[in-house]
């Protein structure tokens, strides 16, 4: 057998060992979660009362919250992290790169739990007392941005703050990538034709690496999803649909992370545990989906 031929079965070993450890892990999460599931069926989903007494488990408060949560990160998160990528890919100096680009890199090494412990000691009394009533007062005639009576200090805007924060270097470093990955004759074509700089970059350049973009976008959305520790720190783990940003809230991991220490011994609160960690894993799993289906659209044109 040729060094080839070797290279080629190791590559392929290293990718079977990558599948077989998702269809491991799918298969585990959803085996423990079944007997929760064909008890509760669609109620699952739907159902808003979650009580270990009496056996009832419906997630649907977990996931609007896990959803707003994330919708506010990313809102936060998309604009100044596809800026700053085309910043720092088309105008930036070589040195502003060289300090700016290694400064948001950084962001990926520390941990979730410094995230959430700065902003629990150093940001919720700024978001308690001037950020939160200075927003209802300019903002509350929007919906989403009213005081309902329930506002906190530990509410979905503070977790979505710290959260855009950690998803930013994803969107920036592939956002930058898939801008500099744009040829350069598309560049030059556009200049001469009379376009400005600003032009060709928001009519060409920004296009033609949407399929990039798209993807760090997605992959930041992912990472949203499924952080726990800061969330759990920062939302206030009130079961309930916020009514507003400002309301607390609770998130499919933060309820998983919780409860799993006090129920992971008893076998039907531990399958319904398991059961909303099988949901997250779907609801990612579609995105990853929409990533497929989105570069397979754009890279066939």
């Amino acid at each position: 057998m040729g060094r080839r031929e070797r290279s080629e079965i190791a590559f392929l070993a290293s990718a079977l060992a990558m599948g077989l450890a998702v269809v491991l892990i799918f298969g585990f999460i959803a085996w423990t979660a079944a007997p929760v599931l064909e008890k509760e069926g669609p109620g699952f989903l739907t159902g808003t009362v979650w009580d270990y007494d009496t056996g009832q488990y419906g997630i649907l408060v977990f996931i609007a919250g896990t959803l707003i949560v994330t919708a506010v990160t990313m809102v936060m998160a998309v604009p100044v992290g596809i800026l700053t990528a085309i910043y720092l890919a088309e105008w930036a100096p070589a040195p502003v790169e060289r300090i700016l680009r290694p400064c948001i890199e950084l962001l990926v090494g520390i941990p979730s739990v410094v995230y959430g412990i700065f902003g629990f000691f150093v940001l919720r009394g700024y978001f308690g007392y001037d950020i939160n009533p200075a927003l209802m007062v300019v903002l509350g005639w929007i919906p989403g941005f009213q005081n309902t009576g329930h506002t906190n200090a530990l509410c979905v805007l503070l977790a979505a703050t710290v959260l855009s924060i950690m998803v930013l270097p994803t969107i920036v470093a592939l956002s930058m990538e898939a801008i500099r990955s744009v040829s350069r004759e598309l560049r030059e074509a556009s200049l001469s034709l009379g376009s400005t700089e600003w032009e060709t970059i928001r009519h060409i350049v920004v296009p033609s690496a949407y399929p990039g973009i798209l993807t760090s976008i997605i992959l930041a959305m992912m990472r949203a999803m499924g952080e726990t520790m800061a969330v759990i720190m920062l939302i206030g783990n009130v079961a309930r649909i916020p009514g507003s940003i400002f309301d607390p809230g609770y998130t499919m991991s933060s309820k998983i992370l919780n409860d799993i220490g006090y129920y992971i011994m008893i076998p039907e609160p531990k399958a319904a545990l398991f059961a909303i960690a099988l949901v997250l894993f779907l609801m990612e799993a579609g995105m990853v989906g929409i990533v497929r289906g989105v570069s397979a659209y754009f890279g066939g044109k």
